[in-house]
């Protein structure tokens, strides 16, 4: 029963910190929608990102209130918060936001996450996450483009207008590489033939460096780990059972592994996919090695 009221008092206080935050920041937006100009809009987006941050100090707080975590974080000095990063990582709770806003809100930019176009119009959350600067996606399927090839290349317009916000400020652009959260159950059906990570999908990250490579720093390559929280991190966290958190952070440079056209260079989009599948394998041994 102890813990079903941490999780009750965990989820009000998270919840009530989500809408308060979520509200200004829709108060911002609307300054921002008035706002003529790409450079003016600068100063509400700023604005915004430092609520983003009070949003991410408080989660802090909070997690820390009701749980006694092992924090092994490695691999972030030396960082910026002047800097350009594409960030990647593995996803396997809806914990990693909370984790990575916790420990990178204050070394580097606040991160944003590439969103799907459909989650622009959820009330106070997509004004919230445009205000913000995120990039709302709209991506098209191979099937449609078959059947609509006008509309080849324009997911990778869409993109690169989304980043040109991004050439004026320093930014930290998230992406979930495998697409989706890890569980067992994906992992028993996958053939991917990692133990701790589904399949890479190498399209998200070749959108983002198209549209900006040149004009990262570098990848933060980030491997999330809950060693004694398997099963489900988020639930645990919210109980107050989070034990230990794994944050390891490789940096990784910008160069001719992953700068290139990797919509019309086969040559260059296998030796993307390959120097991907490297790093997953890295990341899935470093993985195996956390879990034992």
């Amino acid at each position: 029963m102890h813990g079903y009221l941490i999780l009750v008092a965990t989820s009000f206080l998270v919840i009530v910190n989500t809408a308060i935050i979520s509200l200004l920041i829709c108060i911002i937006a609307l300054i921002k929608v008035m706002t003529p100009t790409l450079v003016l809009k600068r100063y509400p987006t700023a604005l915004a990102n430092q609520l983003m941050w009070v949003w991410a100090t408080l989660n802090a707080g909070i997690l820390r209130l009701f749980n006694r975590v092992e924090w092994d974080i490695s691999g972030v000095d030396n960082l910026s918060k002047h800097g350009w990063y594409l960030m990647i990582s593995n996803h396997r709770s809806w914990t990693d936001i909370v984790v990575l806003c916790c420990v990178f809100k204050d070394r580097i930019p606040m991160p944003k996450f590439f969103m799907k176009q459909q989650l622009l119009y959820i009330p106070l959350m997509g004004m919230a996450c445009w205000a913000l600067g995120m990039p709302f996606m709209k991506r098209y399927s191979r099937e449609y483009l078959l059947r609509h090839p006008e509309k080849r290349g324009e997911d990778l317009r869409t993109t690169r207008r989304s980043c040109e916000q991004f050439k004026h400020t320093p930014t930290t652009v998230v992406n979930y590489v495998e697409g989706t959260r890890c569980t067992k159950q994906k992992l028993a059906t996958s053939k991917a033939g990692y133990q701790h990570l589904l399949q890479p999908k190498s399209g998200g990250i070749a959108y983002t460096l198209a549209a900006m490579g040149e004009q990262f720093d570098s990848i933060l390559d980030v491997t999330l780990a809950y060693p004694q929280n398997v099963e489900n991190p988020f639930r645990d966290m919210l109980m107050g059972r989070m034990n230990r958190i794994v944050v390891d952070v490789t940096v990784r440079p910008i160069d001719e592994h992953v700068l290139g056209d990797y919509f019309n260079d086969k040559p260059y989009k296998r030796r993307f996919q390959h120097w991907l599948g490297d790093v997953w394998e890295e990341k899935d041994r470093l993985l195996e090695k956390h879990y034992q």
